[in-house]
C-alpha cells in the first residue's frame, strides 16, 4: 500500500533512473490524480513536465465502467469488447462523446489557461498515472502521442490491474509498475490516502513549471 501518490511517484521515479537529465524525454501525468505522481518523477529526474486531460465515457447506467476516453483533439479510445458486451447504441456513444469532449475541453482550458503544451514529435514520453484500472486512459493517451508522432511511450503507473496490464502491455515501449494486481477492485484501495486532487492543485504545479 502507498501512503499517498507523492509517494508512488518517488517509488517510480527510482525505477526510472536511467531517464534522468535526458533531454529528449518529457513526463506527462494524466489529469487529475496522475498530475501528482508524474510531477514527483519529472521533479526526481529533473526533466519537462505536462499534463495530459483525458475524459472517461461511462457505460449506460453504470458511469464508473469505462467504455471509451476523449483525449486532447478529439482523440477517441473504444472498448470494443465492452461496447459489444453491453449493446452501446451509436447514439449513445454519439452523445456521450460530444459531452465527455465539451467537459474536457473546458477543464484543460480552466488547468493549462494560455500555457501552450511542450512539443512531442520524436520526444519520449514517460506518462505517469496514479494507477491502472480498465485501461481505457491510458490507451487515449497513447492514441493521441501516436498522432502527434512521438518517440517511444512508457507508461509508470504504481499499480496495474493484472488482466489490463496482460492487454496494454503490447501497445507501449515498456511499463514501468510497483505492483500488478490480480484483485482490483479500485485504485484507491492501494493508498492510505486517495483523496481527490483539486484544480487549484493542478494549476499551482503547472504554474511552477
Amino acid at each position: 500500500m502507498f501512503k499517498d501518490r507523492k509517494e508512488a511517484g518517488e517509488l517510480l521515479a527510482e525505477k526510472l533512473q536511467s531517464f534522468k537529465n535526458k533531454k529528449d524525454v518529457i513526463v506527462f501525468g494524466i489529469t487529475r490524480g496522475g498530475v501528482i505522481t508524474a510531477w514527483e518523477i519529472a521533479s526526481e529526474l529533473k526533466l519537462p513536465f505536462e499534463i495530459i486531460v483525458i475524459k472517461k465515457i461511462g457505460a449506460p447506467l453504470n458511469p464508473e465502467l469505462a467504455i471509451g476516453a476523449v483525449g486532447p483533439g478529439k482523440t477517441v479510445y473504444w472498448e470494443k469488447k465492452l461496447l459489444k458486451d453491453l449493446f452501446v447504441t451509436h447514439d449513445y456513444k454519439a452523445e456521450a462523446l460530444d459531452v465527455k469532449n465539451q467537459e474536457r475541453e473546458e477543464l484543460e482550458k480552466n488547468l493549462r489557461g494560455k500555457k501552450k503544451q511542450l512539443k512531442i514529435a520524436n520526444k519520449t514520453i514517460i506518462l505517469a498515472d496514479d494507477g491502472v484500472a480498465t485501461g481505457a486512459t491510458v490507451l487515449c493517451a497513447l492514441k493521441y502521442f501516436k498522432k502527434k508522432k512521438a518517440g517511444k511511450v512508457i507508461l509508470a503507473a504504481p499499480v496495474i490491474a493484472k488482466d489490463t496490464y496482460d492487454n496494454i502491455e503490447k501497445y507501449f515501449d515498456s511499463i514501468v509498475t510497483i505492483e500488478v494486481a490480480n484483485d482490483l477492485n479500485a485504485i484507491g484501495q492501494f493508498y492510505k490516502d486517495f483523496s481527490q486532487v483539486e484544480n487549484k492543485e493542478v494549476k499551482d504545479i503547472i504554474s511552477r513549471t
